[in-house]
């Protein structure tokens, strides 16, 4: 590779920073002008950016924000069920309903934004996708 190619990968590589192209993305906007939204409807990644036309298509999060989600959600959960347990002792089914309700909307809450922080990631390294 010649000097010239050398010196324009380091410069391509420090126009995508990674803290703010994960930031936009876990904002759920695209991860080059942080304007446009990345998601169209709840999971979906645009083809394009609608404001600077960026294009998305070949970014693929696959399962890895599920897996994501289910990491920081079983963390978050796991020792909290267990606090409550043995401080309260609540009705079995009240602990049920509480948890599953607070497992479900954490989820849901999580895993669209883990979704735009995975796509901004493979944006920001030029991964175009696993």
């Amino acid at each position: 590779m010649s000097e010239t190619n050398m010196s324009d990968a380091v410069l391509t590589e420090e126009d995508r920073p990674m803290k703010q192209a994960l930031y936009r993305g876990w904002r759920r906007k695209c991860p080059n002008c942080g304007t446009g939204p990345m998601l169209k409807g709840y999971l979906k990644v645009r083809d394009h950016c609608s404001v600077c036309k960026e294009d998305l298509s070949h970014n693929r999060a696959d399962d890895g924000p599920a897996y994501l989600t289910i990491l920081v959600v079983g963390h978050l959960l796991a020792p909290l069920l267990h606090v409550v347990f043995v401080h309260w002792r609540p009705d079995p089914l009240i602990l049920f309903t509480i948890f599953s309700v607070g497992c479900v909307g954490l989820s849901l809450y999580l895993l669209p934004r883990l979704k735009g922080c995975v796509v901004a990631f493979q944006w920001a390294r030029r991964m175009h996708g696993f």
